[in-house]
C-alpha cells in the first residue's frame, strides 16, 4: 500500500476499464478521500461537484485520489490548480494501454459498471499522455497490459513517459 507522506492530490489517467479503480481500491482507499465522477451518476454538473470535493478534504488536511479518466491536459491542469492552491503535492498515476485491453476488459463488466465501446473509444481519441512539465511532482506509469499485478514506475523524465 503507498502512504501519503504529506498532502496530496492523486490523479488516475487512463481508459475505462483498465485496472484504475482496483488499483485505487488497493493503494489508495485506506489513506485517501476518493472523487470520482462515477460515484455521482445524477449530478448534473460533475465537474463542479469534483472541484468542491477534492477543494474541502485539502483544505481539511485530507490527501486525496480523484478516481476518472483525466485524459486531457487540461482536464489535469484544473486539478493541479487546486493542488497549488492548498499546498498539496500533485501526483499522476498512468495507465497506459491499447483500447482493445480496454476494449476486452471492459467486456466481462457487467451492469452499471460496463461502459459503451463508443466512451472507450472517445476516451482513447482525447487522451493526451501526461508529462512532468504539466506540473506534476511525481509521476507513475503503472503497466497492467498483459500482467496478473501492476508494475509501477517512477517517471523521472518527460522521454521517460512515453
Amino acid at each position: 500500500m503507498i502512504e501519503p507522506a504529506s498532502l496530496e492530490l492523486v490523479v488516475l489517467i487512463g481508459l475505462q476499464g483498465v485496472g484504475k479503480t482496483t488499483f485505487r481500491r488497493f493503494h489508495f482507499d485506506p489513506t485517501h478521500v476518493v472523487v470520482s465522477k462515477d460515484l455521482m451518476p445524477n449530478n448534473r454538473r460533475p465537474e463542479c461537484r469534483q472541484t468542491a470535493l477534492v477543494t474541502e478534504a485539502l483544505r481539511a488536511g485530507r490527501p486525496v485520489v480523484v478516481d476518472n479518466t483525466n485524459p486531457r491536459s487540461a482536464d489535469r491542469a484544473a486539478l493541479m490548480t487546486i493542488a497549488r492552491s492548498c499546498g498539496a503535492k500533485f501526483i499522476g498515476y498512468y495507465f497506459p494501454c491499447t483500447t482493445q485491453f480496454a476494449l476486452a476488459r471492459n467486456s466481462s463488466r457487467t451492469g452499471k459498471a460496463r461502459v459503451p465501446d463508443v466512451g472507450i473509444f472517445a476516451t482513447a481519441r482525447a487522451l493526451q499522455p501526461p508529462i512532468l512539465a504539466e506540473g506534476f511532482d511525481e509521476l507513475y506509469r503503472v503497466r497492467v497490459e498483459g500482467l496478473d499485478t501492476p508494475v509501477v514506475e517512477r517517471i523521472i523524465e518527460d522521454q521517460d513517459a512515453e
